[in-house]
Formats: C-alpha cells, sequence, structure tokens
C-alpha cells in the first residue's frame, strides 16, 4: 500500500467484482494474488497476498481461500472470496479480463499520481474480507 492514501469525497461502485463469477477451484495454495483497492500514478494497487488453505467465508455463506499477507501485522491471516482475488503469479484469462476492466473503469477517473483507496473493502472482526457491495447473505 502505498505510504499516503487519499479517500475520495465519491467512490465511484465497483461494478465488475460484485457481479464476477469465479470458482473455488480457480486458485490454488500457494499462488500469489492481489486484492485491488484503489489506483495510484495511473496504475491499480492493492493488497498483495498467498493463498495459503481452502476455507470458508462466512460473509457470503460460499467458498473463500485464506491468505496471508506477507507483511504481516495484526492481521497477517484473511479469509477472503475467490471473487475479490487477481493473480499476480500466473497470467490466466479471467483475471486478466477482470484487471483489464478495472483499469478501463477506474484509471480515467483517478489518472493523477496521488494514491486513492475506494474503499470497497473492509475486515470484519474475524478477519474475513468483505466488499461493501457483497450482500449475498452471510450469517
Amino acid at each position: 500500500m502505498p505510504d499516503a492514501v487519499h479517500r475520495p469525497p465519491y467512490v465511484p461502485p465497483d461494478p465488475f467484482t460484485p457481479q464476477r463469477d469465479i470458482s473455488h477451484r480457480h486458485f490454488r495454495p500457494g499462488d500469489q494474488v492481489v486484492v485491488l483497492k484503489g489506483t495510484a500514478g495511473g496504475e491499480l494497487w492493492g493488497s498483495a497476498m498467498t493463498i495459503v488453505v481452502p476455507s470458508w467465508h462466512t460473509p457470503t455463506d460460499e467458498d473463500g481461500w485464506r491468505l496471508r499477507d506477507a507483511k504481516g501485522g495484526a492481521r497477517s491471516y484473511l479469509t477472503g472470496h475467490p471473487r475479490y482475488l487477481v493473480h499476480l503469479s500466473r497470467r490466466c484469462p479471467d483475471c486478466l479480463i477482470h484487471l483489464r476492466a478495472m483499469e478501463d473503469y477506474l484509471l480515467p477517473k483517478f489518472p493523477g499520481p496521488q494514491a486513492t483507496d475506494l474503499g470497497w473493502y473492509n475486515v470484519t472482526e474475524l478477519n474475513q474480507l468483505v466488499h461493501i457491495s457483497d450482500h449475498r447473505g452471510g450469517r
């Protein structure tokens, strides 16, 4: 994550991630992934993580993945839904299509050098990563 991050007064909705239909089998333990969170210097940025083991994503009542943040910290391990993740360690067609759609949508809206956090994600008290537009069930 960039050092200084700006939160704009208006955050455009994310029309891609909540609708993304990606299976649990798409990722494997050891895969390097990113959770896209915003823009910085004309590029997308996010949190890079490693897939650890299959898990249950309680907020959505669907299959998820346990993720490890290599930087560690109080929340070194999170559970996220596969639709939030984009491969870093390999170039797969689905992730490239998703990445390109996000670039085409976001980069014109935030073209400057400033790092912008779009605030689409939060982490629950159970270390579950949740997208703000994800209303698919949950407990």
